[in-house]
C-alpha cells in the first residue's frame, strides 16, 4: 500500500468522523491538512488574515458537508482543496462587490452566477473531467492534481513525491496532452 493510499483512507476515516460529528475526527483532520489548506487559500488571498478567515470557513464546510464526500468522486484532499479553492475565490469576489459598491457603483455589477442550462454543462462538463481522469496513470494524475488544487511547482511536486524533476515535467505534459485529446474526443 503506498502512503498516498495510507493518507487518504486515514482522511476518509477522519471525515466519517465528522460526519457523525465527532469533534476528534476534526482535529485531527486539521492537524493533518491545515498547512496545505492554508497555503492554497493564502497562494489565492494573498493576505495571511483573509487565508485565515478563510481556512475557519472552509472547515466549517467540510464539517458539515462531510457526509455529502464521495470517495468515488475525488481524493479526500483534492475535495478539500476546493472547498478552500472556493471558499477563497468567494471572498475575493465579495471584496470586490464591496469595493465597488463602496464606491457607489452597485449599478455596474452583472449577475454572473451561471443559469440552469449552463450549470447543466458544467455538471457534464464535471463529469467527463473525472472520466479522463481516470484515465490517467496514477503519477500523471496525481501531479495534475497536485499542480491544480494544490499549486506546487514541478519542483515542489519532486520533492514531495520523491521522483526526478524530468519525471516530474514528463507526466504532466503527457498526462495535459491525454487529458486534451480526451476532451476533445467527448
Amino acid at each position: 500500500m503506498s502512503s498516498d493510499t495510507g493518507q487518504d483512507q486515514k482522511l476518509v476515516q477522519h471525515l466519517e468522523g465528522c460526519a457523525h460529528e465527532r469533534h476528534g475526527s476534526l482535529q485531527k483532520l486539521y492537524s493533518i491538512t491545515s498547512a496545505n489548506l492554508f497555503s492554497v487559500s493564502l497562494r489565492i488571498l494573498k493576505d495571511r488574515e483573509q487565508a485565515e478567515d478563510c481556512l475557519q470557513n472552509a472547515y466549517i464546510k467540510i464539517w458539515k458537508n462531510a457526509g455529502s464526500y464521495d470517495i468515488t468522486k475525488a481524493r479526500p484532499m483534492t475535495w478539500m482543496n476546493t472547498i478552500v479553492r472556493n471558499q477563497a475565490l468567494d471572498m475575493l469576489r465579495r471584496k470586490k462587490v464591496q469595493e465597488v459598491s463602496d464606491d457607489d457603483h452597485i449599478h455596474q455589477i452583472a449577475d454572473t452566477a451561471p443559469g440552469h442550462e449552463e450549470q447543466l454543462a458544467l455538471s457534464r462538463n464535471s463529469a467527463n473531467m473525472h472520466k479522463c481522469l481516470a484515465d490517467l496513470s496514477d503519477q500523471q494524475r496525481v501531479c495534475i492534481e497536485l499542480a491544480y488544487f494544490e499549486g506546487l511547482t514541478h519542483q515542489e511536486m519532486s520533492e514531495q513525491l520523491e521522483f526526478p524533476l524530468g519525471s516530474v515535467k514528463t507526466w504532466i505534459r503527457r498526462g495535459l496532452a491525454r487529458l486534451r485529446t480526451c476532451l476533445s474526443g467527448i
